[in-house]
């Protein structure tokens, strides 16, 4: 299929013995043995409407049996829509009920794009200034039974601005988005920045009116590499236009020779917002491979049709340092994709797209070239990257920018009302079969 790429074979059979040991864990990628079920269970909780632009869930993160779910939303109501519970932006239900936690309601006053669930706390990072009535920009951390803020953590180096990415890495926080230098590792007691991360992240892509940022990172399963997606040109006094990826040596991050050069073009769109095209990433389960997906409106050029990432989903392998071309793009033709899972399984992706397998589409589908419908969610075969018959409907405005694949399913947060015609606003829960 034209801009489908067939799998570099020879380059990822070399890839899949090429990564070292150095570091330590990263919160990994959870392998599933297959699909999960386009059936959601009936039990999740949903968002309610707010009367204004409409409530979204952003992030998701899971401790012990409690999921927490952060957006933009003041309320949320059980699953069989009776009882309503205020909520400010972020809320914790039990894993296997969908019963809305009483105890923890903490205060936040702006939108939650990041979650991070670790020991007894939840890091909280996005777009606030307080938290619980304390001032707390753009991160903050929470006991994780009752919302309550730990004040020991005092992270200076983020002074304001948005946060929009958490991991913890080799008992190290690292956390990305609008502030200062946009990607630190912070001490996850004190808050403290430990100077790990030490590489100048500058520059705005053409056109582009928001902040420099380094929007989303993956972190691979071994926490030895990381690659970040965002709104830059250089990275570490080298060209990296949208995207990098890291070394997490032993005593300090250090910038890897990795780079897509056609990654510093832009799009069809002349939008300022599609001009950090890059939305999202993910590591494989074991590590050897990488998935972006994007905005930007697909490219017009058919000589860019199979090595540009435009309203794409495309597969990197990690230890090819100088790719000239994605292992494979499945475009959506003209919808952009806002974020990815990759399960092993599966490359589930999700956003405001209609189609997939479609790269002769251009805000159309173009049959001819196999184009399959899949509104606002779909799944990916990750050696061939055509789409998996998968197909539980979710229409979207926005759509979704936020997975977490757990042991048991897959949690998927949106902006969506149904998925697979049930109603679901905002949260769903796809179980393994």
């Amino acid at each position: 299929m034209l801009g489908i790429r067939p799998l570099a074979i020879a380059a990822a059979l070399g890839v899949l013995a090429g990564l070292t040991a150095a570091g330590g864990s990263a919160s990994a990628s959870l392998e599933h043995p297959t699909v999960v079920s386009e059936d959601p269970v009936d039990f999740t909780p949903h968002l309610v409407d707010d009367g204004g632009s409409g409530p979204l869930a952003l992030a998701v993160a899971k401790l012990g049996g409690t999921m927490f779910i952060g957006g933009r939303f003041s309320a949320v109501e059980n699953s069989d829509r009776t009882t309503t519970t205020a909520r400010q932006n972020i809320v914790a239900f039990d894993a296997g009920t969908g019963a809305i936690s009483n105890g923890f309601a903490p205060s936040i006053d702006g939108p939650v794009y990041s979650l991070l669930s670790e020991g007894s706390s939840v890091y909280v990072g996005g777009s606030f200034d307080t938290v619980n009535g304390m001032s707390r920009p753009a991160i903050a951390k929470l006991d994780a039974t009752t919302g309550a803020l730990d004040t020991g953590f005092q992270p200076s180096a983020i002074p304001g601005g948005r946060v929009s990415e958490i991991r913890l890495v080799d008992g190290r926080l690292l956390v990305g988005g609008t502030f200062g230098r946009n990607l630190v590792a912070l001490n996850p007691d004190t808050g403290r920045n430990t100077g790990y991360i030490d590489i100048a992240i500058d520059g705005k892509v053409p056109l582009s009116t928001s902040k420099t940022e380094v929007y989303r990172f993956a972190v691979n399963p071994a926490g030895t590499r990381l690659v970040g997606v965002g709104n830059f040109t250089s990275v570490g006094g080298q060209d990296r236009s949208r995207a990098f990826m890291l070394n997490l040596d032993a005593g300090a991050a250090t910038l890897s020779p990795w780079y897509y050069p056609p990654l510093r073009d832009k799009c069809e769109s002349n939008t300022a917002t599609r001009q950090a095209y890059l939305d999202d990433v993910d590591f494989s389960p074991d590590g050897s491979y990488f998935v972006f997906v994007s905005t930007g409106f697909v490219t017009d050029e058919q000589s860019q049709i199979g090595t540009h990432v435009c309203d794409a989903a495309a597969r990197f392998e990690t230890d090819v340092l100088a790719p000239t071309e994605p292992t494979w793009i499945n475009y959506t033709g003209g919808d952009t994709l806002h974020s990815v899972a990759v399960t092993g399984a599966a490359v589930y992706v999700q956003g405001h797209n209609r189609w997939l397998d479609n790269p002769q589409g251009r805000d159309s589908c173009d049959p001819a070239t196999g184009c399959v419908e899949r509104k606002g969610l779909g799944a990916i075969d990750p050696d061939t990257g055509l789409a998996l018959p998968w197909n539980p409907v979710k229409p979207a405005a926005q759509g979704g920018q936020d997975f977490l694949a757990t042991d048991d399913g897959l949690w998927v947060v949106s902006d969506s009302r149904r998925f697979n015609g049930e109603y679901h606003r905002g949260i769903a829960f796809a179980p393994l079969p």
